[in-house]
């Protein structure tokens, strides 16, 4: 029993290293784009060194995220 034990911990171990590493890559892959992935406008460098990983503008990423919570425009 105590072996069957052993091995689910070190099973729950690998997947949270796993989980952990895939996250920190994600943290350091994350690059803005410098133009709106919706409106093709210019995104704010201002906006991109605080928001990593920005893809919208300010206006498109409040449409967006209304969209996601289902308010009508």
């Amino acid at each position: 029993m105590k072996d069957q034990i052993d091995r689910a911990n070190e099973l729950a171990e690998k997947e949270r290293e796993f989980a952990l590493a895939k996250y920190r890559q994600k943290q350091t892959a994350c690059v803005s784009l410098t133009d709106c992935e919706d409106c093709d406008e210019p995104i704010p460098e201002e906006r991109r060194r605080f928001v990593v990983g920005c893809t919208r503008c300010i206006d498109c990423q409040q449409d967006h995220e209304h969209r996601l919570k289902g308010y009508r425009k």
